[in-house]
Order: structure tokens, then C-alpha cells, then sequence
């Protein structure tokens, strides 16, 4: 069985393992929506606006 998505309540990356890659954050959670691929932060206005400064998976909200 796969490995269950998790985002990080502090920075919404998206990870399959028990720490942020992202922020090294614990705090993770199975309940999110919606998911923002960033492939090129710099030239991405999106990842610019939301302050998106690593490519990754990022949840649009975290409960």
C-alpha cells in the first residue's frame, strides 16, 4: 500500500514521509484540498504571490 499524502500546516508542502522536506516542520496533516504544482517559482506568478520559493506539491488549504 502507498504511502498517504500529508500536508505541512506550516509551509502546505506535500509529502509522503513523517517530516517536512520543505521546513523540517512535524505538525502534518491528512486533511487538505486542492494541490499547486511549482515547477519554476521564479517565473510562476502564482508561487510569487503565495511567497512559493521551492518546486514542489503544495496543498491550496490546510485544516
Amino acid at each position: 500500500m502507498p504511502a498517504r499524502e500529508k500536508a505541512c500546516r506550516e509551509c502546505k508542502w506535500i509529502t509522503t514521509k513523517s517530516v517536512c522536506e520543505n521546513c523540517g516542520s512535524s505538525n502534518l496533516t491528512t486533511n487538505f484540498a486542492g494541490l499547486i504544482i511549482v515547477v519554476d517559482p521564479e517565473g510562476s506568478e502564482i508561487a510569487k504571490e503565495l511567497g512559493l520559493r521551492k518546486p514542489g506539491a503544495y496543498a491550496i488549504r490546510v485544516a
